[in-house]
């Protein structure tokens, strides 16, 4: 690695799995000092140990971003507390995706996910940007969807919240931005394992076929494209939303 975020902090929200996992990993590697969050300790811990085994630094925060300002706050807090009071760089990643059709989906089932995917990191941007800008600075990293941009028959929910998420990244650039924060997004693409000889694809991965890339996509891709973003190599990227999807959203080749 080359210690791109050599002297760095982070929190990484949703980190115990998957792609927060992946960020998580890679920004450790490069040599920040990672608060890694989510509900599961035992998960969360397993990380933490993983990220320390390979000479990072880790520390695990649980929280679980119910949507609630005072939760967002509280796990400002912690993180801020943890990392001996400064943090540098915000990844928000947490997010859940019911595979509900518009006419399953319940109320209940709606607030739920709004409050996840977008309340929770609307004000944890809330309790952390105005605090990096006092510092001299920051970088904040939010997580879109592909879906936002291609509707899908089944993901109407998901994909309106992961839409307001990458519009709050264009409104948080022009509004922390001039303060030295710079906001910026990643919309990945399918990222699931590959199907096994003899086994069913997931539909995902069907819809891969005719792009580019042919194939679905890692949690690696996705981490990779967020280093980027929250180094300092990106230092002119602001409101950008980066597409790490195989070229999904954007073409199409004849498939074979």
């Amino acid at each position: 690695m080359t210690a791109r975020l050599q002297g760095k902090t982070a929190l990484v929200t949703g980190s115990t799995s998957n792609i927060g996992q992946a960020i998580a990993e890679v920004f450790a590697a490069e040599g920040a000092h990672v608060i890694v969050s989510g509900r599961s300790q035992e998960r969360g811990v397993r990380v933490v140990e993983g990220i320390r085994a390979a000479g990072g630094r880790a520390d695990f925060v649980r929280a679980d971003l119910d949507g609630s300002a005072a939760a967002s706050r509280a796990l400002a807090d912690e993180a801020r507390r943890t990392l001996g009071g400064r943090l540098d760089i915000l990844v928000n990643n947490a997010g859940i995706y019911p595979p509900a059709t518009t006419g399953t989906t319940d109320e209940e089932t709606f607030d739920r996910v709004y409050a996840v995917n977008v309340k929770a990191p609307f004000f944890l941007t809330a309790a952390i940007a105005p605090a990096m800008a006092a510092a001299g600075g920051g970088a904040i990293v939010n997580l879109g969807s592909w879906i936002a941009r291609l509707g899908i028959p089944v993901g109407a929910l998901y994909s309106s919240t992961k839409g307001a998420v990458e519009t709050l990244t264009r409104a948080w650039a022009a509004e922390f931005g001039p303060s030295g924060v710079r906001v910026n997004a990643v919309s990945p693409g399918v990222i699931v394992p590959p199907a096994a000889p003899g086994e069913e694809p997931h539909p995902g991965e069907v819809m891969m076929h005719g792009t580019p890339a042919g194939a679905v996509g890692t949690p690696d891709a996705v981490a990779y494209a967020a280093l980027w973003l929250a180094g300092d190599e990106a230092a002119f990227v602001h409101g950008a939303v980066v597409d790490v999807d195989g070229g999904r959203t954007g073409t199409a080749v004849i498939a074979r």
